[in-house]
């Protein structure tokens, strides 16, 4: 009986955690304008070329772009299994696309989405850039604005759609995330 109230408790959790950031994620505030885009890195192959989620919010970032050239930051750092930093592949991919080369940036000294921010920051101020469109996989946006907020970037978010048999994994993943960063943020008001 116990272990019966325990297993629901823990299935009402994650349930809740889902619907969230599912929530969160379906009630964005309005885009308003941005004079750079910051694209936060996903994953590279193995083989050097983007991630299905890593190209799916190239693709957004690319949109964005040619519906209003600005500069463009890709950010991610070098992980396991990575042939080279994200940011650099991101930049590559934008290029060859058709984005001036001297529109697009790559930040590749990060490891984490608040890294990724305090690293773009910077390279905005050098572009005297002043807002931001965040562009990320559509469940992380809400997050990944929260973030700004705490390193000092003013922004709007665009979210790249991402794989539908992924949903629960994702989300689930991304309300523990939450979880992780109010816990960080209560320890930084502190």
């Amino acid at each position: 009986m116990f272990l019966s109230a325990i297993v629901i408790a823990g299935l009402l959790a994650a349930l809740a955690l889902i619907l969230g950031v599912y929530w969160m994620e379906t009630h964005l505030p309005p885009e308003g304008d941005a004079d750079v885009i910051l694209v936060l890195g996903a994953q590279v192959k193995e083989d050097g070329n983007p991630s299905i989620a890593l190209e799916r919010r190239l693709g957004v970032a690319l949109r964005a772009y040619q519906e209003s050239a600005r500069p463009v930051i890709c950010c991610g750092g070098r992980g396991v299994n990575e042939p080279a930093a994200e940011g650099d592949v991101m930049r590559a991919w934008l290029i060859e696309k058709g984005c001036r080369e001297v529109d697009v940036l790559a930040e590749t000294a990060s490891v984490n989405t608040r890294e990724n921010l305090i690293n773009a920051k910077a390279l905005m101020e050098t572009r005297d850039c002043s807002r931001a469109l965040i562009v990320t996989s559509d469940y992380h946006v809400p997050r990944a604005l929260a973030l700004a907020r705490q390193v000092g970037i003013e922004a709007c978010g665009r979210g790249s759609e991402s794989k539908p048999e992924y949903f629960i994994k994702n989300h689930l993943r991304e309300g523990l995330s939450w979880l992780k960063f109010l816990w960080e943020s209560w320890g930084l008001e502190k």
